[in-house]
């Protein structure tokens, strides 16, 4: 099942929106590629989009949520 910015997995909750939309948008990307257990996915997809604010210059403690 996609996940949008309004219906997405509980353990995104607390992250930062532009964070969260990232993870949402890697999670899809990654649930159309693979077939994996879905909370390996989502856990893959929160990392990923943590590396991405990073390396776009984003503080991720920081961000408002």
């Amino acid at each position: 099942m996609p996940w949008t910015k309004t219906d997405y997995p509980n353990s995104m909750k607390n992250l930062p929106a532009a964070v969260r939309n990232k993870a949402i948008e890697i999670a899809n990307a990654l649930l159309e590629e693979r077939n994996m257990d879905e909370g390996i996915l989502i856990a893959t997809a929160i990392s990923k989009a943590k590396k991405w604010a990073v390396k776009h210059g984003l503080n991720v403690d920081s961000l408002e949520k």
